[in-house]
């Protein structure tokens, strides 16, 4: 559980507090609870296999894409693994102080930074894997295998929606507006 209340009291209470409210209750079961999956998902993997290797979750996924795709500009990493180039730059120089990472510029523009892992890091992942995936597979033993591919097929397409139409629906929300920047929810004292 990710929280201090389970799924079931949550949904009972979402019930109780919007009762009224004309909704898509299905939709939002479905989002809330690829939302609360993800956190608790990502709480035990760091927990039981990442922490012993001294990894965060961003860690782990930084060297995933590199492991997966090789030597990758850092642009590209940001996107495959979903967080910012300021996160990226702090975790690049957390894995380079461990000789995970190393960094060189790109032949095309010396501006642009590629990555890659190297010889420590590949060996840390090829260790590391297998006992990740062990835990993948007890996060999801209460699946079938049958049950395993459908999840993974309705989470693609909920992945391919956003890619397909989310920007468009962004703009028709805020009128061709770019969105706000964003804050670290800090407000200045009066």
């Amino acid at each position: 559980m990710s929280g201090r209340r389970s799924v079931i009291e949550t949904e009972k209470a979402v019930q109780g507090k919007l009762g009224d409210f004309r909704l898509q209750r299905e939709q939002m079961a479905a989002v809330a609870n690829i939302h609360r999956a993800a956190a608790a998902v990502r709480q035990h993997l760091e927990n039981s296999v990442l922490r012993p290797v001294e990894l965060t979750w961003t860690g782990f996924v930084v060297l995933w894409v590199l492991w997966i795709w090789g030597e990758t500009e850092t642009r590209h990493v940001v996107e495959e693994a979903g967080i910012t180039k300021g996160t990226l730059t702090g975790v690049a120089r957390t894995l380079e102080s461990r000789g995970l990472v190393s960094r060189a510029p790109c032949p095309e523009d010396g501006r642009r930074v590629l990555l890659s892992l190297t010889q420590e890091g590949e060996a840390l992942m090829e260790r590391l894997f297998p006992a990740f995936n062990e835990e993948e597979a007890f996060v999801a033993s209460r699946l079938s295998a049958e049950e395993c591919l459908r999840l993974a097929d309705g989470l693609r397409a909920i992945v391919a929606q956003l890619e397909e139409r989310g920007e468009e629906r962004r703009q028709e929300l805020l009128g061709g507006a770019e969105p706000a920047p964003r804050r670290s929810g800090r407000r200045p004292r009066a």
